[in-house]
């Protein structure tokens, strides 16, 4: 059987920071299952403003690939950058959860029929039916997206290069948008995400003095 080199081994050690996901799993789908009486619903006066734009859904799954993305990159780039985020990510996922549990909330934004029949509208479809529109305060697309781009930020190898930290500031604020776009979130699920975000964020991302490379 052939040895991993012990910098691959290194890093394969590294996923053990990564073992609270199936058990975030497991709660958001026991969570999402506890029958309820009551919701809330999150939806305001301003979100019928906000207009059903079907494109957005390519960035709302977007959000799969950039997490996961992100994961792996900063596994084999910045070990110390990588524990970090999956710090903020479990803090916040299960924090969310725990909302979610004592403040069970709702949108009621869907259209009862999709406007049009086009290749987007049957995504936005299929992601209704797997994904209820129920336990929406925070939303956890919004915190993750951010928390991602967050943790590109402060490690080295990102932060000093512009481009590639305008181009996940972007992704991020496409992500967040999507999920009013799509009527998958409220605004005010998308603001609880962000305030969220910025409580957390100071005990998990700060900025070491370091040369730029």
């Amino acid at each position: 059987m052939p040895q991993l080199s012990p910098p691959l081994r290194s890093r394969l050690r590294e996923l053990r920071y990564a073992a609270w996901v199936p058990v975030y799993l497991a709660v958001f789908f026991l969570v999402e299952r506890i029958p309820r009486s009551r919701y809330w619903a999150t939806q305001l006066p301003a979100d019928n403003c906000i207009p059903f734009l079907e494109g957005f859904v390519v960035f709302y799954c977007m959000w799969y690939f950039f997490l996961v993305a992100s994961g792996v990159y900063l596994l084999f780039r910045d070990s110390a950058a990588f524990r970090r985020y999956m710090a903020f990510l479990a803090c916040t996922f299960f924090l969310s959860a725990g909302i979610w549990l004592i403040l069970p909330s709702c949108q009621d934004l869907r259209p009862a029929v999709l406007p049009r029949d086009n290749l987007f509208c049957t995504l936005v479809a299929a992601l209704y039916r797997v994904d209820t529109s129920t336990d929406v305060f925070p939303s956890v697309h919004v915190v993750g997206a951010v928390g991602a781009a967050l943790a590109l930020w402060h490690t080295p190898p990102v932060r000093f290069r512009r481009l590639t930290r305008l181009g996940t500031a972007v992704l991020a604020g496409l992500i967040c948008l999507s999920t009013m776009f799509i009527k998958q979130h409220a605004l005010l699920d998308v603001a609880g995400g962000l305030l969220l975000c910025a409580a957390a964020a100071p005990f998990f991302f700060r900025h070491k003095k370091s040369p730029a490379p």
